[in-house]
This record gives C-alpha cells, structure tokens and sequence, in this order.
C-alpha cells in the first residue's frame, strides 16, 4: 500500500480535464459566493428581527402606559363630573333668595329683624354627646 502513494501520478492534460478542471473551480467559485450571500442575507435578517422585536416591545410598553394614563384620566373625568353637578346644583340654590338668607344666617350669622343668635361652640356638643 505505501507503495502506492510513494509513486508520483502525472495528470492527463486534455482539453477534456482541463474543462473539468475549470467546471470545479467555476462550482467552488459559485458555493463560495452562495455561502457570502447568505451569510449577508441571515445578518440581514437577524438585524431586521432585532429592529422589529425591538420596535414592537417598546410600542407595547408606550401602549400599556397609555392605557393605564387613560384609566387614570377617565376616573379624573368621572370626579369632575361628579363636582360639576354639585356646583350646578349650588348654582341653583344659590338663585333661591330663600336658600341665600337661610345661608347669610347661617354662615354669617345675620339675623331678621327680632331674632337673636346664639352662638354655641361645637366643641362642647361634641363633650355632651360622649
């Protein structure tokens, strides 16, 4: 077998051979430029896919704090209407000369003619109750 491999082969040179031998080189040239192009074509797309899942985790998480500032505002809404129906209805009883006086009475401790106020501390109702 050692034999074998000591001895030195010559190639046939023909036209046929070197066709081949320029097919081989030619196919090599090709799987070597296909191996380029898709190595492009998979860092291409690996960076694509970063770009895109990127993208798409920091529109979710804009997304979620948009809603949850959009419950927080709808809750507010709610509150506003709430208080703009009671200053609606203090704006009516506020146009009641009745409910006006009762008030000044009250609060300001005015009085009709004839009336006299007293004016108890709120503390000491609080002590009797107890």
């Amino acid at each position: 077998m050692s034999s074998i491999g000591d001895k030195n082969i010559a190639k046939i040179q023909t036209t046929y051979v070197h066709q081949q031998e320029i097919a081989e080189i030619a196919s090599a040239r090709k799987r070597k430029l296909l191996f380029r192009r898709l190595s492009l074509f998979l860092v291409f797309a690996a960076l694509m896919s970063y770009l895109m899942i990127t993208s798409f985790i920091s529109q979710s998480s804009t997304l979620d704090k948009k809603v949850a500032q959009k419950k927080q505002l709808e809750q507010q809404m709610i509150q506003l209407k709430k208080q703009q129906e009671i200053l609606k209805e203090d704006i009516v009883k506020l146009n009641d000369d009745d409910y006006l006086a009762k008030l000044a009475r009250k609060e300001y401790f005015f009085s009709e003619n004839g009336e006299i106020i007293f004016n108890i501390p709120e503390e000491s109702k609080g002590k009797n109750n107890q």
